[in-house]
C-alpha cells in the first residue's frame, strides 16, 4: 500500500468494530460532541462518504484543502478522505492571527477550508485580504461541498508514495513560516519506524491505545501517534489539549497504553501531591522530547513508566529520527539515544569540520543508501533556495547543537541560532533559560544576544514576572535573578542585562519567536525596563579568579558547588530560606519555592506561562507554557 488512505482501509477491513478513535469526556465537552469510541468500520464509512462528496465537487490530486479543526475526530475523517483522492491537507493552527492566516492562505493556495464553528468569518476575511476566493465548509458536511474553483492540469504520476499528503508550516520563529511538503511516504515511514522500534518502545498489534494532547497541526500527533495507531490496528485517544488536573483520569478511563508528551507535561504532573493512584494506569512508555533533566528520573520513579526521549524535525520525520528506546538511556542528561543503521550523522563546528567526542556542534543528517533524502520532506513550498540551502553538501543541516559521547549517545544542547557568542564562549540560550525559570519571581524567560562593543555579544534576559503584591523594586529583583544565575552557571553565561516585559513574543504554537526576540534584545538596553547587571558579572569573575573555584563561602555568597548559603540565601538543595524579602545583598529569600503562596501575594505553580495579550478564541488557551524551540518541530 502506498498511501495513508489505502493503509487505513486495509486495516479497517480487518479491525471492523474495534475502536479506532476514543473521545474522552473532557474533549467531548470542549468540542460539544459525543464521548466514547468510534469504530474502524464507522470511521471508514464516513471517510468514504466524504471522499465521494469531494470527488463530486471536482477536487482531485494537486489541490490543497485547509483543516482548521483543532484535534476533533473530524480531522481524521477529512484527512483520510482527501488523501484517498491525492489531495494534500494544510492544518491551520487555531491560534493564528489575521496576518498569519493571510500569509498561509495566499502561500499555500488552498482551494477550500474545513473550519470549526465560529471561525469561518475570520478565515474568509483573511482570504479576502489575500485576494483569494476561498470557500469554507463545516466538518459535518451535511450538504453539498461547493464546486472547486481552481481547475488543475491532470497529474501525470499516479497517486502513491511520493504524492504530497500534507503541507505543514514550521513555527517561523526566525521569520516567515516555511511550508514543509510531506509525502505519503513520509507518513508511512513514520508508522513503519515506530512499529519497528522494539525494546522499551515495543508496539503490540491490535492492542495499543495512544493518548496524546499534542496538536494535529504538528508532526508528533499527525505523523507519529496517528500513523502508529493506523498501521498497528490500535486506537487513538486524541485530547483537545493537555489538562493536568484530569490527565490521569483520562489515561485510566481510556485504557491508554502509550502516551505522547512534551517536556512541560512531566513538570506539571509532578507538581500534584503524590497519591496512591499514581501508578494505577496501563501506560507502558511515554514518547516525546524536552523533559527537564531535573524531572526525568523523579517522574519515572513516581509514575512507573519510562519517558523515552526522541529527536526529529518536521523536515526529517522518521527518516532521521533518533530515540532513546533502549538502555542505557542516561536519564536526566538530555540524551536522545543513538543513531540507527538507516541514518547517517555528522556533528560539525562553525567551519564545517567534524567535532570530537563530547564537543558540541551542529547535527547533520541524511538517509543511508543511494538516496540521502528518502522519506524526508519533499522541500519547502515555493522556496527551492531554502530547500537546497538546508541540504548543502548533501547533508540536511538541522540547526540543532548536540554532542555525542564515545559510546555514540547523542545529547541535545540547543538550537544553533539560539547560541550566544560572548568573548569567544558559546552560550546556550536554553541552558540559561532553564536556570532563570527556577527563580521564584520568574514566570517565564527568554534569552538573546545584545551587541557589546567589547565582548561581541552580551546575554540579555527578557523576564515575565509572576503576579505578586508588594514585590521589591525592579532593580533589586533584577540583581536577585542575576545572582541566582551566577550561583548555577559560569559567570559569562549569566545575563548582563535583565529586561522586564509583559509578555514574550510567541508563535501560534506557543514557541518563543526567536527572530523577534533578537530584534527586541538590540533595542532594550538603555530603556527604563532594562537593567544593566554587568557589574555583578565582573564582580563574580574577580571572585572566581581569586578563589580558583566556582565561588566562595560566606553569608549570602557562593559555595564551591555554586549554591547560596547562609541567612537570606539559598540552601544546598536550592530552596529559599528565611522570611520572604530581600537581604542586604539584594537576594530574594523565602521558605521555599513551593511554600511562597500567600506570602507577599506570590503563588508559584511549577510551570508558568507569560502574560500574553488576549486574542479571540473559541476555547480556553492550552494549559502548557511556550516551548523554547526554533524553526520546525524540533522534538518528535
Amino acid at each position: 500500500m502506498s498511501t495513508v488512505y489505502a493503509e487505513f482501509k486495509r486495516v479497517a477491513a480487518r479491525r471492523g468494530d474495534a475502536p479506532f478513535i476514543h473521545v474522552e469526556p473532557v474533549t467531548a465537552e470542549a468540542y460539544g460532541i459525543e464521548p466514547g469510541p468510534r469504530t474502524w468500520r464507522e470511521v471508514a464509512r464516513e471517510v468514504d462518504r466524504l471522499r465521494k462528496a469531494y470527488s463530486n465537487a471536482g477536487y482531485s490530486c494537486g489541490h490543497r484543502v485547509g483543516l482548521l479543526l483543532e484535534n476533533r475526530p473530524a480531522f481524521f475523517t477529512h484527512w483520510l478522505a482527501l488523501n484517498g483522492l491525492g489531495i494534500s491537507i494544510v492544518p491551520i493552527h487555531a491560534d493564528m492571527r489575521a496576518a498569519e492566516l493571510i500569509y498561509l492562505i495566499g502561500h499555500s493556495e488552498i482551494a477550500l477550508a474545513v473550519v470549526m464553528p465560529g471561525r469561518e468569518g475570520a478565515l474568509r476575511e483573511a482570504a479576502s485580504s489575500a485576494n483569494v476566493q476561498l470557500d469554507t465548509i463545516r466538518p459535518e458536511v451535511s450538504g453539498h461541498i461547493p464546486p472547486v474553483r481552481a481547475i488543475l492540469r491532470p497529474v501525470a504520476q499516479p497517486i502513491g508514495r511520493n504524492t504530497e499528503c500534507a503541507l505543514l508550516y514550521t513555527s517561523g520563529t526566525t521569520g516567515k513560516p516555511k511550508g514543509c511538503r510531506l509525502a505519503n511516504g513520509y507518513f508511512l515511514r513514520a508508522g513503519e519506524w515506530y512499529l519497528g522500534l522494539g525494546e522499551l518502545a515495543t508496539v503490540r498489534s491490535d492492542v495499543e491505545r495512544f493518548i496524546t494532547p499534542l496538536p494535529l497541526s504538528h508532526m508528533n500527533a499527525l505523523a507519529f501517534s496517528a500513523m502508529a495507531a493506523i498501521l498497528s490496528g490500535g486506537c487513538i485517544v486524541q485530547l483537545d489539549r493537555f489538562h493536568p488536573g484530569s490527565w490521569w483520569q483520562s489515561v485510566r478511563e481510556s485504557g491508554a497504553t502509550v502516551a505522547h508528551y512534551l517536556g512541560v507535561m512531566p513538570a506539571m504532573l509532578l507538581s500534584a501531591p503524590p497519591g496512591e493512584a499514581d501508578r494505577m494506569h496501563e501506560l507502558r512508555f511515554g514518547f516525546g522530547a524536552g523533559v527537564d533533566p531535573r524531572h526525568h528520573a523523579d517522574f519515572e520513579a513516581r509514575f512507573g513508566l519510562p519517558l523515552l526521549e526522541a529527536w526529529a524535525m518536521t523536515e526529517t520525520g522518521a527518516a532521521a529520527c533518533i530515540m532513546a528506546n533502549r538502555e542505557p538511556r542516561h536519564v536526566g542528561t538530555r540524551c536522545f539515544g543513538r543513531a540507527d543503521f538507516f541514518v547517517e550523522t555528522r556533528i560539525v563546528d562553525e567551519r564545517g569540520a567534524d567535532t570530537g567526542v563530547d564537543v558540541p556542534g551542529e547535527l547533520l543528517v541524511r538517509a543511508a543508501g543511494d538516496d540521502p533524502r528518502r522519506d524526508f520532506f519533499l522541500g519547502y513550498l515555493k522556496d527551492e533556495m531554502a530547500t537546497e540551502g538546508a541540504w548543502a553538501g548533501g547533508w540536511f543541516h538541522t540547526g540543532d547543537v548536540v554532542r555525542r559521547s564515545a559510546d555514540g549517545d547523542f545529547r541535545f544542547v540547543d538550537r544553533r541560532k539560539n547560541v550566544i557568542r560572548r568573548s569567544g564562549e558559546n552560550i546556550s540560550a536554553v541552558e540559561v533559560e532553564s536556570v532563570l525559570d527556577t527563580h521564584p519571581a520568574v514566570a517565564a524567560s527568554a534569552v538573546a544576544a545584545t551587541p557589546d562593543p567589547t565582548r561581541g555579544d552580551e546575554v540579555l534576559a527578557c523576564i515575565v514576572l509572576r503576579k505578586a503584591a508588594n514585590l521589591p523594586p525592579p532593580e533589586k529583583i533584577a540583581a536577585s535573578i542575576v545572582r541566582h544565575a551566577l550561583a548555577r552557571l559560569s559567570y559569562f553565561k549569566a545575563p548582563g542585562y535583565v529586561a522586564f516585559v509583559d509578555a514574550l513574543p510567541l508563535t501560534p504554537s506557543q514557541k518563543v519567536q526567536r527572530g523577534e526576540l533578537r530584534e527586541l534584545a538590540k533595542r532594550l538596553p538603555g530603556t527604563p525596563q532594562c537593567h544593566d547587571m554587568r557589574m555583578l558579572k565582573r564582580r563574580q569573575k574577580r571572585i572566581d579568579a581569586a578563589a580558583g573555584q566556582a565561588g566562595v563561602s560566606a553569608l549570602g555568597s557562593l559555595t564551591s558547588a555554586g549554591d547560596l548559603t547562609g541567612a537570606g540565601g539559598l540552601t544546598g538543595a536550592g530552596t529559599l530560606s528565611g522570611a520572604l524579602g530581600l537581604t542586604a545583598a539584594g537576594e530574594l529569600t523565602g521558605p521555599d519555592p513551593g511554600a511562597l503562596a500567600g506570602i507577599a501575594g506570590i503563588a508559584p505553580p511549577p510551570v508558568l506561562k507569560p502574560r500574553v495579550p488576549a486574542a479571540p478564541r473559541t476555547r480556553p488557551p492550552a494549559e502548557a507554557p511556550p516551548g523554547k524551540g526554533d524553526d520546525g518541530d524540533d522534538g518528535a
